[in-house]
């Protein structure tokens, strides 16, 4: 981007969140700063104290900060636009509209400011006359491929979409397991009972404004017209109902909305229990409460590695927020091993046993059977260890986001032959009594551990490809 380029779009940003193009002084310092000047040579050629122009800029690295929902500053600010601009998150128009604090921003109206079109182009599936258009944006949803029976978790989501009115739903489970080709399923099943369709993916943890700015964008374009704040400046919608600064939750209450976001794990932090958003992310969380809580027709669906808090607390068999968690295949998941070419039929239960029936995992190790063995699941099922391969490197991301007293608690429970009961601290960790519940609770949510009821007890295990993978990323914890 030359100078000209990267002025536009900080003007093209600024006029989104104030509602006025960037003045003469503050497009003088962002050309000073583009071209390596300090601020005194700033100020020298403006004729204007050195103390001024820093009062002054400080003031537009925060707002920049602000509008792109990480810092800007006299240091980083081009590199910061350059990568707004490579992101394709902003390509400006004058067709789209948006509601944007207190600036509406509308198609065919010649004041509104250009604003961010999104990166996904959208679908439009007409159905009889224009008062009846269905409105899709899916670019950003899978293909459906081929799909291994899910009949029965298919027809609980329809249940509980279409005829329990569930607002809130988190379709959950450990990486492979096939949420994302589930949703993907679902939706042209379902579709045409809906105003606007509309999938999200979160794998670029877009900041809570962003995806919201972009989101309303998709409705704008299918004709929804832009709420209009009140005196103070809120947004009211015809009920009468305040949606807590959330302009998106009006068109959930307006329209029938069936809304997906994908990989809602990533705007999670690394390094803490599960459910803890990123620093700025909060407002995922106060979406996800306020879709479950306010009365709408609309369904956030979200697919996620780990169970939303918000989905924790408020879920319920009489509640419209609910979670499905899904668990690997049975014997349908032959097909698998069926299209990879492996022979021995008889062997196949035992392979998919050992890898829990998770899709993904069982392509992965079909191909390194392949590979390696020749095919020969006998010769493969021989090995003394269970072998990870290209596994490991697929596992690296949900472990890379575990805490150290995560860390810890998995590495005890792989080095147990058996299930084991969580009645009392294992001696070997250092944890209280209530940090190793609090773990073992965010284990569960990651869907990292497996449960096994026996009586009024519950007794707790891994996956065997988790055990290997375990025991050979973690130390075992100390035992003296």
């Amino acid at each position: 981007m030359d100078v000209q380029e990267v002025l536009k779009l900080a003007d093209d940003l600024v006029f989104i969140n104030t509602g006025k193009h960037l003045d003469n002084l503050q497009e003088v310092i962002l050309r000073g700063t583009l071209q390596g000047q300090k601020y005194s040579k700033i100020a020298d050629e403006s004729h204007c104290s050195e103390g001024h122009i820093k009062d002054i800029a400080s003031a537009l690295w925060k707002l920049l900060s602000e509008v792109l929902g990480e810092e800007v500053n006299k240091a980083n600010f081009r590199v910061r636009l350059e990568q707004v601009k490579l992101s394709n998150l902003w390509n400006f128009n004058n067709k789209d509209c948006v509601h944007i604090g207190n600036v509406n921003v509308c198609e065919n109206n010649s004041q509104s400011p250009k604003v961010p079109n999104s990166p996904i182009d959208e679908e439009f599936l007409n159905k009889g006359n224009s008062e009846s258009k269905l409105r899709q944006f899916l670019t950003e949803m899978p293909k459906s491929g081929i799909f291994y029976d899910r009949t029965s978790e298919l027809a609980t989501l329809k249940q509980w979409i279409l005829h329990e009115h569930t607002r809130l739903l988190a379709i959950l489970g450990i990486v492979g397991i096939g949420k994302t080709a589930l949703a993907a399923q679902l939706v042209p099943q379902i579709k045409d009972e809906f105003d606007f369709v509309i999938w999200r993916s979160l794998a670029t943890s877009p900041p809570p404004s962003i995806l919201q700015t972009n989101i309303i964008q998709f409705f704008c374009r299918g004709g929804a017209p832009v709420p209009a704040p009140n005196a103070d400046g809120v947004v009211v919608p015809e009920n009468g109902t305040t949606t807590g600064g959330l302009p998106l939750l009006n068109y959930l209450q307006k329209y029938r909305c069936l809304l997906i976001l994908d990989d809602v794990q990533m705007v999670n932090s690394s390094g803490q229990l599960a459910g803890n958003y990123q620093l700025g992310y909060e407002d995922y969380g106060t979406l996800f409460r306020q879709v479950g809580a306010l009365s709408h027709n609309s369904c956030l669906v979200l697919l996620s590695w780990e169970k939303p808090r918000e989905i924790a607390a408020l879920e319920g068999q009489n509640q419209p927020i609910r979670s499905l968690q899904l668990h690997g295949l049975g014997a349908e998941a032959g097909e698998i091993l069926r299209e990879k070419g492996l022979a021995e039929h008889q062997k196949w239960s035992e392979l998919i046993e050992q890898y829990r029936g998770n899709p993904l995992w069982l392509k992965i190790v079909a191909t390194m059977i392949q590979d390696l063995f020749n095919g020969s699941l006998s010769e493969f099922l021989s090995e003394d260890k269970l072998f990870l391969g290209d596994l490991e490197l697929l596992l690296d991301k949900p472990f890379n986001r575990l805490s150290e007293s995560e860390k810890q608690v998995m590495s005890w429970l792989a080095s147990e032959t058996a299930p084991v009961s969580i009645s009392k601290v294992p001696e070997n960790l250092q944890l209280s009594r209530s940090q190793f519940l609090k773990v073992m609770q965010s284990l569960g949510r990651r869907s990292l551990v497996e449960k096994i009821p026996e009586g009024d007890r519950t007794f707790f295990t891994l996956a065997p490809v988790l055990k290997e993978y375990v025991k050979t990323n973690y130390p075992r914890p100390n035992c003296e």
